[in-house]
């Protein structure tokens, strides 16, 4: 299970990420600080249920390529909601987005600081790939806690795509009215087939 995680690009490249960034700490080329990587990972939640739910559940686009790509990000993954191709991030999503991410932090915070928050960043990104795996795979989480979110996620798929939009956090969905308890949202008939 671990080793089919590990292997899809995205998870791969931050990884090590990660592991080079801790090393540059371990070895003093790098100052890492808590506070930057605490708001590297804040950001990522905000951003998570902000591009979820704004972004890849926006109206399908009317220039093809920019429509391909709605499918490609999330349209098609609704569709087949257990193809493992179509779970994962795409590095050539996720790499200019924490390059513009971490620019922004430097830009505000200084170079250090956006070293710590890329860290941060890198470690929110690898929590919600890792429950987003586990939601989509036939495994069931050993934590009463994993188990909630799993079924957290899923019923996004397969009762209502219009809530359970904070996939690795839920906490956004509580702030911005899109959380619901299990029957209390009817159920949709598009979560496989987006706009149709």
């Amino acid at each position: 299970m671990l080793l089919v995680f590990l292997r899809h690009g995205s998870v791969a490249a931050l990884v090590v990420g990660v592991v080079a960034e801790t090393l540059a700490w371990l070895v003093g080329v790098l100052a890492l600080e808590p506070l930057p990587i605490l708001l590297g990972a804040l950001l990522f939640y905000l951003s998570e249920y902000g591009m979820h739910r704004f972004a890849f559940h926006a109206p399908p686009l009317s220039w093809p390529p920019a429509r391909k790509l709605q499918h490609r990000l999330h349209y098609d993954h609704h569709v087949e909601p257990d193809r493992l191709d179509l779970l994962f991030l795409p590095i050539w999503f996720l790499a200019p987005n924490l390059a513009f991410a971490t620019g922004l932090f430097a830009l505000v915070l200084g170079t250090p600081a956006a070293a710590s928050a890329l860290l941060g960043m890198m470690l929110a990104i690898l929590h919600y790939e890792w429950v987003h795996y586990v939601a989509h795979i036939p495994y069931q989480p050993r934590t009463r806690l994993g188990r909630w979110i799993k079924q957290y996620h899923l019923r996004h798929h397969f009762i209502s795509e219009k809530h359970w939009f904070g996939v690795s956090n839920p906490t956004l969905d509580g702030v911005f009215g899109t959380l619901r308890g299990p029957a209390a949202s009817e159920k949709s008939t598009t979560t496989r087939n987006l706009y149709s």
